[in-house]
């Protein structure tokens, strides 16, 4: 299977493009322009350095949140068009999720961990054997106390990952390297290839905030 992968959860814009054995190609973009001027221009160069066209993918994945509100959106409308285009299934992921497959090769807990807003992180909980990768908890948003309360009581050392990482200080929590922290593409691929890929039509943001808008209308 050949999977086309599209993050653009974060700060970083990042695409790769992979078999479930092999990173064909891949480009993570830090950058301060909005995803909307640099995903697609980076998915057409990843493609042409694999020697690839978007016709060629088997399936297209997208991060499905949590995250930047804006950037999910730009990702899922991206790779939704892309599918309706090219009559191409789809498969969303958990940022969270993916982001735990930057550092599957520790035995043990991984917590996945974003930045929210105040003292509130998205966070999630999982066990990798050294290759794949179980969750323990579902996506949420925590206050940062509440979440490390709960990793102190499982006992265990933890690795932790994503953009407020380093919130999760401790004698046993080691925080992933520079280039592992951040959202990867290639790791949304590999947490693709565990699941099955689907229509296009129900692929949806998983904000689990509601929006400023939807905020400012309920008052």
């Amino acid at each position: 299977m050949l999977l086309l992968g599209i993050d653009t959860s974060g700060k970083t814009a990042s695409v790769a493009v992979c078999t479930e054995n092999s990173v064909l190609a891949q480009t993570t973009v830090y950058t301060k322009l909005t995803h909307s001027q640099v995903i697609l221009p980076i998915c057409k160069d990843v493609l042409k350095s694999a020697g690839l066209t978007l016709s060629d993918a088997d399936a297209i994945a997208a991060a499905a949140g949590p995250g930047s509100y804006t950037g999910l959106r730009i990702g899922i409308a991206a790779v939704k068009a892309m599918c309706f285009a090219l009559d191409k299934p789809c498969i969303g992921i958990s940022t969270l999720e993916a982001l735990a497959y930057n550092v599957s090769l520790h035995k043990g807990i991984i917590c996945a961990v974003m930045a929210a807003r105040l003292d509130l992180v998205y966070c999630a909980v999982f066990r990798s054997d050294g290759r794949n990768i179980t969750r323990l908890s579902k996506d949420e948003i925590l206050p940062i106390d509440e979440l490390k309360s709960r990793l102190d009581a499982m006992d265990e050392d933890v690795v932790t990952v994503g953009d407020a990482a380093e919130k999760l200080a401790g004698e046993r929590f080691t925080t992933a390297p520079p280039h592992l922290k951040l959202q990867l593409a290639s790791s949304l691929c590999a947490a693709g290839f565990t699941k099955e890929p689907y229509s296009p039509d129900s692929l949806e943001a998983a904000y689990m905030e509601i929006t400023r808008a939807e905020k400012d209308l309920r008052k």
